[in-house]
């Protein structure tokens, strides 16, 4: 089960915590109105959205981090480092949309008893040429949401694999109307099922 930040229906809640296992993102705002159990926890580990959770107690302490025994960090160093110098270009107001984090999660994962997983830049080079074929308006980066079905798709392609809260809006600069279709298209496809539940569009940098 993958469960996104949008919202989730109250009769969801307990389909979600039936599921093997569980993923949420960052701050797991889906945690308790989407069930509560939790397995992995995906998270940015660039730029503000980084700093802001490691830098909070109340994520460190959050109950649906504390059960997560892996957290997932989404970003590959290397891919965000080839980043760094063409986005400054593209978009300098994103001047520390790059700065990384990931040594720190994974400092916070061996204090806290946890697998830390990076997500290697091979599952974001596939998922930008998945969704090259749906013509995206010009984007920056997949959404964390994107970037971990294309993960657990390609690492568990035997499993049952639902999507909840997922309403594929949010930030400018991810391309949520071809991830949508790609979705959609996996749906279509059978590799995935989606859940019901409307929007919650949130402005995280990058999240």
């Amino acid at each position: 089960m993958i469960v996104g930040n949008g919202e989730i229906a109250e009769a969801e809640a307990g389909i979600i915590d039936a599921a093997d296992f569980v993923i949420r993102f960052n701050d797991c705002r889906s945690y308790g109105a989407g069930g509560s159990r939790t397995h992995a926890v995906a998270v940015c580990n660039t730029g503000r959205p980084a700093k802001a959770m490691l830098g909070s107690q109340d994520w460190r302490t959050h109950p649906g981090v504390v059960s997560a025994g892996e957290i997932w960090s989404v970003r590959d160093p290397e891919k965000f480092a080839a980043m760094g110098a063409p986005l400054a270009v593209s978009h300098p107001e994103l001047d520390d949309f790059c700065d990384d984090y990931t040594d720190a999660f994974s400092a916070f994962c061996a204090n806290a008893g946890k697998t830390h997983v990076v997500i290697d830049k091979s599952i974001h080079e596939a998922v930008d040429a998945s969704l090259s074929a749906f013509a995206p308006a010009p984007y920056v980066v997949p959404s964390s949401g994107m970037i971990v079905i294309a993960e657990v798709l390609n690492n568990y392609p035997e499993a049952e694999v639902t999507l909840a809260g997922f309403g594929h809006a949010g930030w400018e600069w991810h391309p949520f109307a071809a991830e949508r279709q790609l979705v959609d298209s996996y749906i279509a496809a059978g590799r995935l099922r989606r859940l019901g539940g409307k929007t919650l569009v949130s402005s995280s940098y990058g999240a």
